[in-house]
């Protein structure tokens, strides 16, 4: 959105919604809402391949030895947690079933447009 205003010189101080920026550009879909996609999609791939897959232990926390001290950093399932309200093996396991995943990723995905856009 700063990117967006200053292409527009809009200043920051000016009263302007977020809604009417985007309408005014013509963009559809929010840069959150393809990142969220395509997060989603990725981790529907990863949780399909082999138990013995790099990707799928070090996505799922399997990992072995400690962590450095201070706040740990975001993580993937950090992510999926957050915005499901499912449990991670729950998800981990409808990743499986691709048919399934990609209805799930479909309606979370209409959700996360609608509210992004009414924010």
């Amino acid at each position: 959105m700063w990117c967006w205003r200053r292409m527009l010189r809009i200043p920051w101080t000016a009263k302007r919604t977020n809604v009417s920026i985007l309408a005014q550009l013509g963009v559809s879909v929010r840069l959150s809402s393809i990142c969220y996609q395509r997060l989603l999609s990725y981790f529907g791939h990863i949780m399909r391949r082999g138990n013995d897959s790099l990707e799928k232990i070090i996505v799922t926390g399997n990992t072995e030895g400690k962590r450095p001290r201070g706040r740990s950093p975001t993580r993937w399932a950090d992510q999926l947690k957050k915005s499901n309200s499912d449990r991670f093996y729950q998800i981990a396991k409808m990743a499986s079933n691709r048919s399934r995943w990609r209805q799930f990723t479909n309606a979370k995905l209409r959700y996360h447009q609608d509210h992004d856009l009414q924010s």
